[in-house]
Formats: structure tokens, sequence, C-alpha cells
């Protein structure tokens, strides 16, 4: 492996927006020297280039062999007009931007789908005008925040208006809920995020919709006026078709209709009515829905509950998610989705068959998930890096083009501080554990400061962000029905911030590392395993020619490997994770050849690593 040298000399390029609030597609990287970072690929190497296209030509042609019929996806072609007064248009001017005009420091950056995401409950991180709920403002005041901490992708939980304090249940799609703030303001963030190199995606509920959404409502309305036995008309009522409405109630999941014969279909609460994705209408509405998020600045779509858009059939589902997507990319050719199938990870392959880049990893995920076991130490290294590679295998034999999205915990789990009881030794590994993975990782808001939930109510895993002990400012109220009297046992946001022994500081140290190094989140896995038993693994990560190897100790005492074979050149430390100590200083090459303070050394070819400890080399 050769001994690579951190990056230089990347140009930054913008592609002009026409029209829309932000005049930003996307940044595009350029390398100018040879071995450098080239574009904007996959994780997989040039030599598979002809098995990546016979693969996905395999998979678009079982799409194709469907039955099921969906619209064309942009049937006017050329510019498109949506809601409003947005209009969509593209310029293929490329404009070099100097980046010193950037409000971040992107001088590592690889502008592509990979990306560090961090997850915000809206109503719960950053309260602008006092009324107590957070809004979108509140999340452009703090955005220094998620920069600083190395995040360079916001996931927000539902904007969209809705009666629910979740907001999943959306009853107008068009615009944002006032309880959020507004279009324009949501135009306003997604200018400011992308000033600063963060892409903004926003959760798409399309599964059901609430029963006060006007299509409903009509609907509901039209089929009370129905004589017995009568059946209802499309014509008279053209949002019938919306809903899964029917004579008779065919499962458990159908509702009574008040005041007449029917019965509608609600999987998930009776306030929540499914929609009939199958009717081509609807299927033209929602993807209006798209280009009016799209052309306010949207980057991309979280999908909500795709396993239940048809309970019975996987295969319309991942067709439907297929056009979809493919209708955001004629809209924004980097338009990136990410869906949601809570399911094993046989479940999730299937799923790629939709050529869709990424699906969040639940297999890795949650209390008894690999990332939790394996950072309390019920997993150990060998198990955890041989997952890894189970990951890449099994996702990449579907699509090959896939992004990977683990997760520790998101808004409907109990916090991972819960499950490692506030131990900030598990913490920090569980955290480094993650970041270390391939793919996109995402971040529940205030998991890097160990914000803990309480039980099982949904509400307790969305407690307000905790910014601070003693300043007020943009502090929001829990939400309604939460448990009171619920307090943190790890000190406050302002407090762990300078802390070179902090959670956060760990968690800055990781993304940095990450952000620094391309190859750790597009790299193909190679398991060193001579080097690899127990609670050591040594693992390569290869990208665009460049490599960096991840040393890891997931056990209590230190340890040693020699690294002898693997470097062509003398290696380096480029990044040390060390959850028992501090990483404040970290990337000192001069220091960290020799003995570190913390048990981290390098002689020669011999590398020591401490206890619950992950070290990059290059």
């Amino acid at each position: 492996m050769k001994n690579s040298k951190k990056r230089e000399n990347f140009k930054y390029i913008f592609k002009k927006r026409s029209n829309i609030g932000t005049h930003i597609a996307g940044l595009t990287v350029i390398c100018l020297l040879m071995n450098l970072l080239a574009g904007c690929g996959s994780a997989q190497s040039a030599g598979n280039a002809s098995e990546s296209a016979a693969v996905q030509d395999d998979a678009l042609q079982s799409l194709s062999e469907q039955e099921t019929v969906l619209p064309n996806k942009d049937p006017s072609g050329g510019e498109k007009t949506v809601a409003d007064d947005v209009t969509l248009s593209y310029s293929d001017n490329a404009e070099v931007v100097d980046i010193d005009s950037l409000d971040a420091d992107l001088s590592w950056t690889v502008d592509d789908n990979y990306r560090n995401y961090y997850e915000i409950f809206v109503g719960s991180f950053c309260d602008s005008d006092g009324d107590g709920t957070g809004d979108l403002r509140g999340i452009e005041n703090r955005l220094d925040y998620i920069a600083d901490l190395g995040c360079n992708g916001i996931w927000l939980t539902p904007i969209m208006s809705a009666p629910s304090y979740h907001k999943y249940d959306t009853s107008d799609y068009y615009n944002v809920d006032p309880a959020f703030g507004t279009n324009d303001d949501f135009r306003s963030l997604c200018e400011a995020c992308h000033q600063k190199g963060i892409r903004i995606i926003i959760d798409m509920v399309i599964n059901h919709s609430s029963s006060e959404h006007p299509w409903f409502k009509e609907s509901t309305e039209y089929l009370e006026t129905l004589s017995p036995g009568e059946e209802p008309d499309p014509k008279v009522c053209p949002y019938v078709k919306y809903y899964n409405f029917s004579g008779d109630p065919e499962n458990g999941s159908y509702r009574e209709v008040p005041g007449s014969d029917w019965y509608y279909e609600a999987v998930f609460d009776g306030s929540q009515p499914d929609l009939n994705l199958y009717d081509p209408d609807l299927n033209e509405e929602l993807y209006r829905v798209a280009d009016h998020w799209i052309g306010l600045g949207a980057d991309g779509f979280r999908m909500d509950a795709v396993m239940h858009y048809d309970e019975s059939d996987s295969a319309y589902n991942e067709k439907f998610l297929h056009d979809y997507y493919e209708h955001c990319l004629t809209v924004d050719p980097d338009f990136y989705m990410v869906s949601e199938v809570w399911a094993s990870e046989t479940v999730i392959k299937e799923y790629y068959r939709s050529l869709t880049p990424s699906f969040f990893n639940f297999d890795a995920a949650d209390a008894e998930g690999k990332l939790i076991r394996a950072g309390r130490g019920k997993l150990s290294a060998e198990k955890f890096v041989n997952a890894c590679l189970d990951y890449q295998n099994t996702f990449s034999e579907i699509n090959p083009d896939y992004i990977d999205a683990p997760f520790i915990t998101n808004h409907d789990m109990g916090r991972v501080a819960n499950a490692l009881q506030s131990d900030p030794v598990a913490l920090k590994m569980t955290a480094g554990l993650l970041l270390s993975m391939s793919g996109s990782p995402f971040i529940y808001y205030g998991e890097e400061i160990g914000m803990k939930s309480k039980g099982s109510l949904d509400q307790n895993k969305r407690l307000h962000m905790n910014w601070s002990e003693t300043d007020p400012a943009g502090i929001c109220r829990d939400p309604e029905g939460a448990d009171t009297g619920i307090v943190q046992s790890m000190p406050a946001a302002d407090a762990q911030i300078g802390d070179d022994d902090s959670l956060y500081t760990y968690y800055k140290e990781a993304l940095r590392i990450r952000n620094e190094n391309a190859e750790i989140a597009r790299g193909t896995i190679e398991i060193v395993d001579a080097l690899t038993d127990g609670d050591l693994a040594v693992i390569i990560k290869t990208w665009n020619e460049g490599s960096v190897v991840i040393a890891y100790n997931t056990g209590e005492e230190s340890a040693s490997v020699d690294l002898n074979g693997i470097f062509e050149g003398e290696p380096e430390i480029v990044g040390k994770l060390c959850a028992k100590g501090n990483n404040a200083g970290s990337g000192d090459s001069d220091t960290e050849k020799n003995m570190a303070g913390d048990g981290t050394g390098l002689h020669n070819t011999t590398l020591n690593l401490p206890g619950r400890s992950i070290i990059y080399l290059k």
C-alpha cells in the first residue's frame, strides 16, 4: 500500500442554479494531481466498473418486468414550473469560486453524496422566537455549531404542515408548518447550509397523510352522501382514489368512515390514512411535491415507512422508490435519497434493487445493534469488522453504487446514553465505531453530548436540545406529553465545547479524521486476517488509489500489532481516538511517532494501541 499524504490543491466548482433561492446546486471537487481524489466516484474500484454496470442492468430489468405501471416522471420535459413562483432551470456553465469566500473551511471536502448527517427533530432543537418550539430560523442560527462539529449534512424530521407535534401526518404538502416558520425560512436555511458546504434533506412522508388533509376530508364527506350500495365516482370526487377505501373492513388496519358504510386503511393510526400510491393522479401530485421542495433548496429526501407503501408487495415498493428517485434526478442531478426500511439486513438488501442510493442500516442500530454491543464490549472488534465487510458485500451485490447509512439511534429509539448508562468510555467507543464505518453516518441531535431519554414514550426520545444549563437562549420546551423532571447526566453543549476530555470533543475529532481521509467513508474494505482476532482488528480501506489503515482495540488493555508488509513506505498516524483519554491535539505526527501520553505508539512498524482505541494510519 502506498503511503498517501494529505490531499492538497483542490479546486472548488459550483454549478449555477437559476431562479432558486440558493444559487449553489452542489460542490464538485476536481483533483489536479495524479494519485489524488478524482471526481465523485462510488466506493468501488475502477476494476469493478463492468461488474457494477451488469448488476445495475439486471436490477433495472427486474424492475421493468414488474407489472405495475407508474406515470411518466416528467411528461413536459425541459423546464418545469413548480408551486408558487419557483421555476427550476439549470445552466451547464460552471463558476470557479475561491474557497476563502465560503463560511466554512472546506479544504478537505470531497463533494459527493457521502456525508456526515446530523438528524434534527425540528421542534426540539432551537427556538428563535421565544415561543418554546424549535423552528427553522433556530436551526439556521446554530449552523456554526453543526459545521464546527464536522457534519456536512442535515436531515430534518417533517417540516410540512401537520396537526401533531411530530409532523408525521401531513395536512399540507406544499407549506412549512407555521410552528416551524415559512417557506421563505426554509429557503433561507437552505441557502445558509449551502454557503457552509452543508446539504439538507427533509422527511418525505407519503405512505399516509393526515386525516385533516383536504384530500381525505373531501373524500369522506363525499362518501357520507352515498346511498347504501352506491359506488364512489372519481369524476365527482377525484380524491376518493387517493386513499384505500372499501365497503368491508379487509383487515384490522381498516377504520370506519363516520356516517357512512365505508372503511379506510390506516396501518399506523386512524389519524394517518394510507395513501393509494397506485393512483397515477396521486403520483403526479407527489412528483409536483418533490419538485416544489427541491426548488426551495432541498438536496434530498428521507423516505418514511417505505415498507408500508404496499404491505404485501415489496417489489412494488422498490419500483415506486426507483421511479420517484429517477424523477428527482431529472430535477437535480445531485439529488440524494435515503429510505427507512426498519427490518433485517436481508430485507434491506432486497430493497437495494430499487437502485436508490441509501437505506438506514438498522442491523447496526439500537440497543442490541452491532454498534452499541461493540461499544460496550459485548461484540468483539473482529466480529464488528466482519459485520462491516458483510454489509459491503451484501448490499453491493445488488447495487454496487450503494451508500450505507449507519446510525446508532434515531427519534424512534431510546437514546444510546440509556443503553450504555451514560458511561463516557462506552459512548465514545460506540461513536468512534460509527464514524469509522463506510457510507454516510447519521448522528441524532444530542448524541454528541450524551443526551438521554426515558422509557418507551416517544416524546421522551425527542427532548429539547441541551444547549446550556445557564443560558436559556434557544432552549425549547419538551414535546407535549413528555415526562417532566428528566435530568441529563452529562454536561450541556456549552460546557463540553473546549473540554478536551468531553464526548463532544471526541465526536469532533472522529469527524475531523473522517473528513480529512476520504477513504474512510468511500473505501472498499479488506480485513487483515493475520492481525484480526478477538478485541483486535486491522482493516484497509481503499478508494481512488489511496488507502487508509484502521486499527481497532475494543478491549480494556493495551495491545501491539506489527504492521510490517502493509505499507510500502514508513507509516504515519493520521488520527487516533482513545475512549479512555482525550483527543486534543491529535494529528501531530512528530509526537505520535513515539509513545504518546495516552499510550499510542508507533515504533518502526509496531503499533501500540491503548485499550478502547481506534488508530488511523497511512
